[in-house]
C-alpha cells in the first residue's frame, strides 16, 4: 500500500473564497499523488505559531502580510502564482483593487465625502482593507483624523454587511472578494455602490514552504501554469482566467506603502 506524502496547507485569505483553494489543493493531490489537507487560518499570519514554526507546507496569503514577515523570516517561503482575474479591469495581469463601497442609500459620492464617517475594516494588517485607504490620507494630504471613527470587523465578508446594515459608513474591499461575495448574494448589489477604487495591487498568491525542495516546487508551479478541464471549471466559477508566476520582489512595493505611511505618520506626529 502507497503511503502518500502529506502536506499542511492554510488560507489566510477571505473565506468566500476558501472552496477555490481548496479545488486548487484537491488538484495538485490529485496530478502530484500527495495529500493536501487545507484549513482557514484563525490568526495573523505574522503571529501564527505553525507557519513561525515552518510547519506550513502552502498558503494562501495576503501580498502585506507576505511581504513583512519575509522581512523577518528569511529564506522560508517562496511565491508560486496568482490569479489572474477574467475580468477586463484586471488587464489580464495578476493584481486586484480596493474597492471602497458606501450604502447604496447614502449621500456619499466622492472620497472627500468622507471626512467624519465611520469605516470598517477587516483588520491593520490588510492591505485593501486599511493600508491603503491609510496611504491615500497621508499622500493627498489629509488629516489623520478625517475619518470620523474607525471599527474592526474581522473580515471583508463582515464590513461588507456592516455597510449594508447601517452599522458603518464605509469599508475598502479587495474587489475579487467583493465580486465573490456579489456573486453568491446578488440581492447585495441594490444596497451598496462603489465610490473610489485604490491600486492596483499585485494580487494575493500561494506561497510555498522551501522545505519541500525545488523539485516539488517546480512541479507544482507546472502544474498550476497547465490546468486540467477539472480545476478550470473552478476557477471559471469566481472569475479566474488562469494563473502566473509570481516573485516575492513583486510584493515589496506593499511594503514600501506601508513603511512610508507608518513613517510619514510619526513625522507628522513629531511636528506636533
Amino acid at each position: 500500500m502507497t503511503i502518500l506524502p502529506k502536506l499542511r496547507a492554510v488560507s489566510y485569505l477571505a473565506p468566500n473564497w476558501f472552496g477555490f483553494y481548496q479545488a486548487i489543493t484537491v488538484y495538485l493531490s490529485r496530478v502530484l499523488g500527495l495529500e493536501i489537507k487545507l484549513h482557514q487560518g484563525e490568526c495573523d499570519p505574522l503571529e501564527d505559531p505553525l507557519l513561525l514554526q515552518d510547519q506550513i507546507d502552502l498558503a494562501f496569503i495576503c501580498g502585506l502580510p507576505l511581504i513583512r514577515y519575509c522581512q523577518v523570516i528569511l529564506d522560508q517561503l517562496q511565491t508560486l502564482v496568482a490569479p489572474v482575474m477574467q475580468s477586463s479591469r484586471y488587464y489580464n495581469r495578476p493584481i486586484y483593487f480596493a474597492d471602497v463601497i458606501v450604502n447604496a442609500d447614502s449621500n456619499i459620492k466622492a472620497f472627500a465625502d468622507l471626512a467624519g464617517k465611520t469605516l470598517s475594516y477587516n483588520d491593520l494588517g490588510s492591505n485593501s482593507g486599511y493600508n491603503l485607504l491609510r496611504y491615500k490620507l497621508v499622500q493627498e494630504r489629509y488629516p489623520l483624523d478625517f475619518f470620523g471613527k474607525t471599527i474592526q470587523s474581522g473580515s471583508h465578508q463582515r464590513s461588507i454587511r456592516w455597510i449594508t446594515e447601517g452599522l458603518a459608513d464605509f469599508a475598502a474591499i479587495d474587489s475579487v472578494v467583493l465580486e465573490q461575495e456579489l456573486r453568491n448574494f446578488p440581492e447585495l448589489s441594490k444596497h451598496l455602490r462603489v465610490i473610489e477604487v485604490l491600486g492596483p495591487s499585485p494580487m494575493p498568491p500561494l506561497v510555498v514552504a522551501q522545505h519541500l525542495g525545488k523539485p516539488l516546487i517546480r512541479q507544482m508551479q507546472s502544474a498550476l501554469l497547465q490546468t486540467d478541464a477539472k480545476l478550470q471549471r473552478s476557477m471559471e466559477r469566481v472569475g479566474v482566467k488562469r494563473f502566473a508566476t509570481m516573485e516575492l520582489e513583486d510584493y515589496k512595493v506593499l511594503g514600501q506603502i506601508y513603511s512610508e505611511f507608518w513613517k510619514l505618520t510619526t513625522d507628522v506626529h513629531s511636528e506636533r
